[in-house]
């Protein structure tokens, strides 16, 4: 008879945040804060999370803990911190709950947009940690070809602009503060303009709640803009600079963060899976099921991969801080790989945890549907490989 003992909470299995007091002390500062709320507040939540609440309390937390405004610049108030911190921030934070995860890894997405070409104001409210932000860039129309939107933008009397679009989906959708907006340029002949769009706007309305999945907690819903009017000046760089913006600023923060987010949440379920193949046992033969060979065969596949994507995500930051020539090529695959990881490592791990995979203090079930987002989340897995071969072969990526 499989037996196992000591599974403990449902939301509280085994994590990579979980640390002797002597290596968190020699963490960072902004990554004991970090750790310390993962444990008292993310960790705890993420069941919660799962069933389709958002991280609001751990969000107000990080903000609290100046993490929301890591990367903000210090004459604002923030840390000044750069996109490695952002990295370790997410994987930790992702590794205990992907949604939340997610939820931070657009707020910095955001923010590297607002911190070069966005108002004072909201770069010191988001490093007090009292403004979250995020991107609204997918539209049903151009689908997963994010630097194509469809959406207008029109010059109206009273130096106002216009915006209408039917947005596909938008982490935060009607829970953010702000969002950093795609249109058609207003003018110029180029392919978008962004825009800083306030939530409160009138003409903005989330039509349906998320209801996807796994990252059931990231409130990924469509938003829809009818006759949304903000100022001229809420124009984020210029007029049909967006893909320049989108390319030179969000792809680097976007690809990294995310893939970072994954490799948290790859080391969750490879940790959670060994602890259970470790603890539970068959009680007529008393061995555990770590004892036999082709677990112990998945847990090292598990790890490999775990490795693989880490490594990769940690050569992408030192190709980016370095201005290494490979630095496009590692921005390109590091997503593409923490996505097929993710997904493989989380299919291993409910093999190993068998049944009892099946059962959410196990934790790998949670873990296993996040995970599937990965793929799909634009710039899709599949689209990455097309920038990556034509990358390869010396053609432009659009």
């Amino acid at each position: 008879m499989l037996t196992s003992s000591n599974l403990g909470h449902a939301c509280l299995p085994d994590g990579p945040w979980r640390k002797t007091i002597a290596a968190m002390n020699s963490d960072p500062g902004y990554l004991q804060r970090a750790r310390h709320i993962v444990e008292e507040i993310v960790a705890p939540h993420a069941c919660d999370v799962d069933r389709g609440q958002f991280p609001r309390t751990a969000m107000r937390s990080l903000g609290a803990a100046g993490l929301l405004g890591l990367t903000s610049a210090e004459d604002v108030g923030g840390a000044g911190l750069g996109l490695r911190a952002a990295a370790e921030v997410v994987e930790l934070v992702g590794g205990a709950c992907g949604s939340t995860g997610m939820v931070l890894c657009m707020h910095y997405c955001g923010t590297a947009v607002i911190e070069r070409h966005g108002p004072r104001a909201v770069r010191t409210a988001i490093a007090a940690g009292e403004h979250i932000t995020t991107l609204a860039f997918s539209e049903a129309g151009s689908r997963s070809h994010f630097w194509a939107p469809v959406s207008t933008a029109r010059t109206v009397p009273g130096d106002k602009i216009r915006l209408d679009a039917e947005k596909s989906w938008s982490t935060s959708a009607g829970q953010a503060d702000s969002y950093v907006w795609s249109s058609q340029p207003v003018a110029a002949q180029e392919l978008s303009t962004l825009w800083l769009v306030p939530a409160t706007a009138p003409g903005l309305s989330v039509p349906r709640p998320f209801d996807g999945l796994g990252l059931r907690g990231n409130s990924s819903a469509p938003i829809r803009a009818e006759n949304v009017l903000v100022d001229a000046s809420a124009m984020l760089g210029l007029d049909g600079g967006g893909l320049d913006i989108m390319m030179t600023t969000v792809l680097p923060h976007f690809q990294v963060l995310s893939a970072a987010c994954y490799v948290g949440l790859v080391d969750a379920a490879v940790t959670g899976a060994v602890a259970h193949a470790s603890r539970a046992r068959f009680a007529h033969i008393d061995q555990s099921l770590a004892d036999l060979p082709t677990i112990r065969a998945f847990v090292a596949r598990c790890i490999v991969k775990r490795d693989m994507a880490r490594a990769l995500l940690a050569d992408t930051l030192a190709a980016l801080e370095g201005s290494r020539p490979d630095a496009l090529l590692r921005v390109l695959e590091v997503k593409a790989a923490a996505a097929e990881v993710a997904t493989e490592v989380t299919e291993l791990a409910m093999r190993i945890c068998g049944g009892a995979a099946f059962r959410k203090e196990v934790g790998v079930e949670r873990q296993f549907r996040d995970a599937h987002a990965a793929t799909v989340m634009s710039p899709t897995t599949d689209l990455l490989y097309d920038f990556i071969g034509k990358h390869a072969c010396g053609l432009p990526l659009l």
